[in-house]
């Protein structure tokens, strides 16, 4: 059973700067997608970020790119969202997720195709 625990959230003024960690556990974390979605207080779940099994393709939603970084370091199971510049919009519950599944550009976007969640880490950004 693959297992996924996030850290690193926290509160931050608009402007900062925080660094999310995902750490895996119970399988092989270099063959999985892993992504980063998100969800604010009454609304769904969206899409941040995902990578494939090698770091090789990543793609980020439009809300992010230029701002937040997503990389990862398979020796050690550990997936990074670096967030910079971070916004009051960007204050939700962070979840970083796992997918067995040869996933697409356009198919890592979407959280029904990650089988693995992690609990979530709560990022609040005040203006």
């Amino acid at each position: 059973q693959v297992q996924v625990v996030e850290s690193g959230g926290g509160l931050v003024q608009a402007g900062g700067s925080l660094r999310l960690y995902c750490v895996a556990s119970g399988g092989t974390f270099s063959r999985y997608v892993m992504g980063w979605f998100r969800q604010a207080p009454g609304k769904e779940r969206m899409f941040v970020s995902a990578m494939n099994w090698s770091g090789g393709r990543t793609t980020y939603a439009d809300s992010v790119k230029g701002r937040f970084t997503m990389s990862r370091d398979n020796a050690k199971n550990t997936l990074y969202l670096q967030m910079n510049s971070l916004k009051a919009e960007d204050t939700a519950v962070y979840y970083c997720a796992a997918s067995s599944n040869p996933l697409t550009a356009q198919t890592m976007g979407v959280a029904s195709n990650y089988r693995y969640w992690g609990q979530g880490t709560q990022v609040t950004v005040s203006s």
